[in-house]
């Protein structure tokens, strides 16, 4: 049933309605009829109640009693479901005042016959009250939502979803309308017109077929339904359903976010005046939600939906609506492969764990996300029509995404982690084998990204065998070497294994309980010991390896330095005289000099330290040069003290910003018989001067670094550390309980 066929329905209950009340003559003066709820709206589904309002001015309760039932027998005889009630207007608006649900149906009260001016009053009225007691109507609206919600669960990802009283169902949509009626500022509902009119075919097709005034779609009922609406089968349906369902969710979502922060003044109006805290010269904080600044360059900077996507995501804060519309209709395409800025970026969106989902639900609304990764499209709210899953096939990887972020202490490449998590389904909606096929579609996405061969490979292993350790562990004896000898045949290495292992688990968890227990992860664990013990551990970084050239600059002894300003990151070569503290004091000018350290690489030979350091420009950051880094280092080497202070505060500045959670650092110590050296490895968060933070703590505890290999990923750092003693040999395990 089309919107043109709901209002007739609307219209031909009407006309009986105008020639029933015509028929009572004069006993009908001083009564109105008036329609409510949907059927004021004109909305008639084949099962909807005529809600219905008889309004009069004090009659004779035995004279309304006949009005009524001449009324509504008629109706009742036709079959139809009638709600009604008869009051004056002063009774309506005090009832208002107390219930929400009759301010709500009577915000779209329309007359159907009768004395005009009562309906007109009662419309005025009441419009008045909401909008005068906005702030506790609305209250009073988003816990009842939520307690609905809790109840009927979320339409998109329903098995057997309610259309109507389902989070992001047709009763939201309502809710949405009379929001808007308290005079808040909202998004144009015109984008959600698409998803109104697709429930409501659904659910008009589902009242016909059934019979009945039920909204619950139930498996039963799926595949008829969508022969009957010329869908290919029940899966386009259901996908159907669930796109409808989260576009109505995302502004919904916006809507309540902006009431809550935007707040309201003494006299109760919203508040229009903005509130903003730069993070960068283009991205800001605005009521509680992350921003382009008015003059961002989004048509010019493909870089920039991916900084600003990384800055919500990692201070916990959604992207506003505005903002994520703005990408998806400016933002240019991105050349391939992704340069590292983006691609860095990428990771630390995707890797802030929870706090990423509405940046990534608002880029899926607006087709950022496809437009990155076309080979999403194929799965985007696709269901998963069987009982282990909770989630459409996009929602369930961006789930292992976030069950994955809580693992990434526990590899040497969280950026493969995630990106595995983020894809180890993409290879759904065929009849093919989804891990096969997610493998030969993993490689051009690696690469498009700029992972280089190697890592493109480690991924096609983790999506063809993100199954592998669980079907193995539950259904292959453990004790027979040619179970190990199977894993061992597919993975090729420990780092390859922690990966799976990290995958594996979060893949389950996402899954649910019914696919997931402490059981099956007891077994994946022990199949993962009992296969790492037959493999050889290359996890840990070695040592730097240097050039002829630095070997050269090192045997002068003297400070050197190169600076090389690339597309989007500098390369800085240094040598300079060691002493004490060094790696940090480096560290420290860089931040100081607002450059961000993606990676370094260190080594101590001839009593001078070669050093190599990536690094990205902070947008305020000044001119780099080779003057300019000589300049801040002289000065520190000669007074460190002022730069500790610099630095200090820059770190309380960063502590003002909110935060995420995230896993707490993993700090382990090994001995490194080759070089008599002991090897601190340091996985952490990453964030402002940490470096200098770790430098710092080693340079107080007397521990020369004889070398050191420092890798950001996206928002994790990785950090290895040769130590040795200032007059030689490894450290002792006193020293190394110490440190």
């Amino acid at each position: 049933m089309s919107t043109r066929e709901r209002r007739l329905r609307s219209d031909k209950i009407d006309a009986s309605l105008v020639d029933l009340f015509g028929a009572l003559g004069a006993t009908s003066q001083g009564v109105s009829l008036a329609a409510v709820g949907g059927y004021g709206r004109g909305e008639l589904s084949p099962g909807s109640d005529v809600d219905l309002i008889f309004i009069h001015r004090g009659k004779d309760q035995k004279e309304l009693n006949e009005i009524v039932n001449s009324i509504l027998y008629p109706l009742w005889d036709q079959g139809l479901s009638i709600d009604h009630s008869v009051r004056t207007v002063s009774e309506s608006v005090e009832l208002a005042k107390k219930d929400i649900r009759v301010a709500m149906g009577l915000l779209d009260i329309r007359l159907i016959c009768g004395d005009p001016d009562p309906v007109a009053s009662l419309q005025a009225d009441n419009l008045e009250l909401w909008r005068r007691d906005s702030r506790r109507y609305l209250q009073e609206l988003k816990e009842s939502m939520r307690i609905r919600h809790e109840k009927s669960g979320e339409l998109a990802y329903l098995l057997e979803p309610d259309l109507k009283e389902a989070r992001g169902g047709l009763r939201d949509i309502n809710s949405i309308r009379c929001i808007a009626r308290s005079d808040v500022q909202l998004p144009t509902l015109e984008r959600i017109a698409t998803a109104e009119s697709t429930l409501l075919k659904i659910r008009d097709s589902l009242h016909t077929l059934t019979g009945n005034s039920k909204d619950r779609l139930f498996f039963r009922e799926q595949d008829t339904l969508a022969e009957i609406l010329g869908y290919a089968d029940a899966d386009v349906l259901m996908a159907d359903v669930a796109k409808s369902a989260r576009s109505i969710d995302y502004l919904l979502g916006s809507i309540w976010h902006g009431i809550e922060y935007r707040g309201k003044d003494r006299l109760g109006r919203f508040m229009k005046k903005v509130r903003t805290t730069a993070l960068t010269p283009e991205i800001l904080i605005s009521h509680q939600e992350v921003a382009l600044s008015v003059d961002a360059p989004i048509s010019t900077d493909a870089t920039l939906s991916f900084k600003v996507a990384a800055a919500a995501s990692q201070i916990g804060l959604p992207l506003s609506m505005e903002t994520s519309a703005l990408i998806g209709q400016k933002a240019p395409a991105l050349s391939t492969p992704w340069p590292r800025i983006a691609r860095e970026n990428f990771i630390a969106f995707i890797g802030a764990g929870p706090s990423m989902i509405p940046v990534w639900e608002g880029f899926e609304q607006e087709g950022v996300i496809t437009s990155w990764f076309p080979e999403w499209n194929k799965v985007s709210s696709l269901p998963q029509r069987n009982l282990l899953h909770r989630h459409t096939v996009d929602r369930h990887m961006v789930e292992t995404l976030v069950h994955a972020s809580a693992l990434t202490r526990k590899v040497h490449r969280p950026d493969l982690l995630l990106f595995a998590a983020l894809f180890h389904d993409i290879g759904k909606g065929t009849e093919d084998d989804h891990s096969i096929r997610g493998a030969s579609l993993i490689i051009p996405i690696a690469a498009r990204v700029g992972f280089d061969s190697a890592d493109q490979e480690t991924l096609k292993i983790l999506v063809q065998h993100h199954l592998l350790l669980s079907a193995t562990a539950t259904r292959r004896d453990l004790d027979d070497p040619a179970t190990i000898a199977t894993v061992l045949a597919a993975i090729p290495d420990v780092a390859t294994l922690e990966l799976l292992h990290a995958l594996s688990v979060a893949d389950g968890e996402a899954t649910g309980k019914a696919a997931w227990s402490e059981w099956k992860a007891g077994l994946v664990e022990d199949l993962v010991r009992r296969v790492k013990s037959a493999m050889v551990d290359d996890t840990l970084a070695p040592q730097p390896e240097l050039t002829v050239e630095q070997s050269e600059l090192a045997a002068r002894g003297e400070l050197s330095i190169h600076v090389e300003k690339r597309e989007y990151d500098y390369l800085i070569d240094l040598v300079i005289p060691d002493r004490s503290g060094l790696l940090s004091l480096v560290a420290g000018v860089l931040n100081v000099l607002r450059l961000d350290v993606r990676s370094a690489k260190t080594k101590t030979i001839n009593d001078c330290a070669v050093m190599q350091w990536v690094v990205i420009a902070d947008p305020h950051a000044p001119e780099i040069t080779d003057e300019s880094i000589r300049r801040q280092l002289t000065s520190a080497l000669s007074d460190s003290r002022l730069l500790a202070e610099r630095i200090q505060e820059r770190i309380a500045a960063y502590a003002t910003l909110p935060k995420i959670p995230f896993p707490d650092p993993v700090v382990e110590t090994f001995s490194d018989g080759a070089t008599d050296a002991t090897i601190l490895e340091i996985r952490t968060h990453d964030r402002p001067a940490l470096l200098f933070s770790i430098g710092d703590v080693l340079a107080a505890c007397r521990v020369d670094i004889r070398a050191a290999i420092i890798t950001t990923l996206g928002a994790e750092a990785i950090d290895t550390l040769y130590m040795r003693e200032i007059g030689g040999g490894a450290l002792g395990d006193i020293r190394v309980a110490e440190i």
